[in-house]
């Protein structure tokens, strides 16, 4: 089978199978799965308010957020925080608005708002969301992303454009 023939069959094989899984979403992997939860976090932003009473902190302008291979841009970040079973604080809830950009590793995502609930390791992407990998881009209305085992469902009208991997010249 002549190599455009055979990457073809391919693209085709691999665009029916996607096809077949829009009804429940499209399963997408996002990151390498390395655990950054016990790494240092870095946030830096145009501005900081912060409410000790309510347990919220509000970050603003050029919001950059990074952990390890995880890194999140917004130009809005609200934090909402609060003490655990032993006393300690801890980041509960993160929400990010305007132009929301997370990356994992080679792997990038884009929407306009993306909520992180720290205690199941989910992120929720929304608006317009572009998920863009080494190999392929997918596009959606709504991402949602275990950042704990690097897995992820893409749903509402989604479209996968991927590159063929190159045959052996046969």
């Amino acid at each position: 089978m002549p190599p455009l023939f055979r990457a073809l069959t391919l693209a085709l094989v691999s665009v029916a199978l996607a096809g077949a899984a829009l009804a429940q979403g499209t399963q997408v992997q996002f990151g390498d799965g390395q655990d950054t939860s016990g790494q240092p976090v870095e946030v830096t932003s145009d501005q900081l308010e912060f409410d000790q009473q309510d347990g919220t902190a509000l970050f603003t302008g050029s919001v950059r957020i990074v952990q390890g291979a995880l890194r999140l841009t917004a130009e809005r970040v609200d934090v909402s925080y609060g003490d655990n079973e032993a006393g300690e604080t801890e980041v509960r809830r993160v929400e990010a608005t305007g132009n929301v950009v997370l990356v994992n590793g080679e792997d990038a995502a884009e929407g306009e708002r993306a909520v992180y609930t720290l205690a199941d390791g989910m992120v929720v992407m929304t608006g317009d969301v572009l998920l863009t990998r080494p190999d392929s881009a997918i596009t959606g209305e709504r991402l949602t992303v275990n950042v704990d085992d690097a897995t992820g469902v893409m749903e509402g009208r989604v479209s996968v454009v991927f590159t063929p991997e190159e045959g052996d010249g046969e």
